[in-house]
């Protein structure tokens, strides 16, 4: 081979090579000349996350491609999805989907950063996600059926049969069922089987925290278990499917004082855990509170010291017990429910 052929050869073969390697640039998860991306698993509100994501992105260039759907959906979708799946953060309105994909390891932990944000006592003990907000249990009642004094004092009086027909609740909701998971970690499977027991005779059943307001207005019922932001988000409204009801606080560390909280946490599979640790730490940051103060989910604020909307009960007059998050067991409270026939 002559000299000239050699040289051209070799241009050939440099210029093969400067092909391939770009060509495994391209390859990548994110190209150079592409905006970040993230996919997060949503079990959140749809209004409430998409407010948070327009903004973060506004703040970031990060992309948020949203996958929405229900708490247990979605939580059992990662599970089976494993090291596969595309999720880069899952959010949840309740806490029991973040602890079952906690206990299936699939949970990276957060930074320190984040989790500094949030107060102790609405994240779970062990750091793999965190509260990004939290909802008050209450009992809804009907101002014309039920007087005052004849409220119940605790949630555990709806089992005594004085209560049978006169209460409403929506079990096959992860709302209830974490009302319900609560009552396990709080007062033990004895006692949980017992009150499951006494409300599938007592208990009306409807579908969803507004179908168990709109009853108690219209009178169907007396009262009935929700959490407060479905009767403050409709008093902001029209008031037509809350205008005869009003709300009673448990309060004093009973179980139906417990203040659920919704989780974030980073899957340990994402390839975009940077930008995935980012987006957690915005939204339980100062911006991302805030939008739960000033918004109309009447969820309340739990991070980066945020007080949240005026018009709810501050979270320290609730007295709510003490419950960590990372032991609600969906699954238990699920088996139980089922055997008493509720689910």
């Amino acid at each position: 081979m002559t000299a000239g052929w050699k040289t051209i050869a070799g241009a050939t073969f440099l210029a093969s090579t400067l092909v391939g390697l770009t060509a495994c640039a391209n390859d990548s998860d994110t190209p150079a000349n592409e905006p970040e991306q993230i996919t997060v698993y949503n079990a959140q509100h749809e209004s409430l996350t998409q407010e948070w994501v327009d903004a973060f992105t506004a703040e970031s260039g990060i992309t948020v491609n949203l996958r929405n759907g229900g708490d247990t959906e979605l939580g059992n979708q990662i599970v089976a999805e494993g090291g596969a799946s595309p999720a880069d953060v899952f959010l949840t309105e309740n806490s029991p989907a973040m602890a079952l994909v906690e206990n299936a390891g699939l949970f990276t932990d957060l930074d320190p950063d984040t989790l500094a944000q949030v107060p102790q006592q609405y994240r779970p003990s062990t750091g793999k996600w965190t509260g990004i907000a939290a909802r008050s249990t209450v009992f809804v009642y009907n101002k014309d059926k039920l007087p005052q004094d004849q409220l119940p004092k605790s949630l555990l009086d709806l089992q005594d049969p004085s209560w049978k027909g006169r209460w409403a609740a929506s079990p096959s909701g992860a709302d209830f069922q974490a009302i319900v998971s609560a009552l396990l970690e709080l007062k033990g499977e004895d006692v949980t089987r017992a009150w499951l027991a006494g409300m599938k005779e007592n208990a009306v059943a409807y579908k969803g925290n507004s179908a168990v307001m709109k009853a108690v207005n219209a009178g169907e019922v007396p009262g009935g278990i929700i959490y407060q932001y479905y009767w403050f988000g409709d008093q902001a409204k029209t008031g037509e499917n809350s205008a005869n009801t009003a709300l009673h606080y448990f309060k004093n560390e009973d179980p139906g004082a417990f203040v659920s909280v919704s989780g974030g946490g980073v899957l340990e599979s994402s390839n975009k855990a940077v930008a995935a640790q980012q987006f957690l730490r915005f939204v339980t940051g100062k911006a991302g509170q805030e939008i739960l103060q000033k918004g109309d989910s009447f969820e309340y604020a739990i991070g980066s010291d945020v007080p949240s909307n005026p018009a709810l009960v501050p979270l320290a007059d609730l007295q709510a017990p003490t419950v960590d998050p990372s032991k609600l067991n969906s699954q238990k409270v699920t088996q139980l429910m089922t055997e008493a026939g509720l689910l």
